[in-house]
């Protein structure tokens, strides 16, 4: 919104503390807490009626189970339903693959993950 905020074009509503005060980063969105700035997501979908699901991203190799790991246990934490995860786990030998899976699935089946 910013951008489109310019001069004497008016778009919506727009307010920095959006992103410093409540998402707990700067002006330019950098720094804040990972569970803040996915929980402001989950806020913006109509307070958590419609579901937020993370993009795993691209697969870049033998760090792909940690990595899908932590986003899922920051999606859960900040009130997420789940992880997008097809090339991390389909561009790898089906065992490796599957392990991935497993272990998202296990983030959240592990009651002892909650909502922060």
């Amino acid at each position: 919104y910013k951008a489109l905020n310019t001069g004497d074009s008016s778009y919506g509503k727009f307010n920095t503390k959006i992103y410093t005060d409540l998402a707990g980063s700067d002006e330019n969105g950098q720094g804040g807490e990972l569970i803040d700035l996915c929980r402001y997501q989950i806020i913006n979908n109509y307070m958590g009626r419609i579901p937020l699901i993370n993009s795993g991203g691209a697969s870049s190799g033998a760090g792909d189970l940690a990595e899908a790991v932590k986003t899922a246990v920051i999606n859960k934490r900040a009130g997420g339903m789940g992880l997008i995860s097809g090339r991390k786990a389909f561009q790898r030998p089906m065992k490796e693959g599957a392990a991935l899976l497993h272990a998202i699935q296990d983030v959240y089946l592990d009651e002892s993950v909650t909502i922060a």
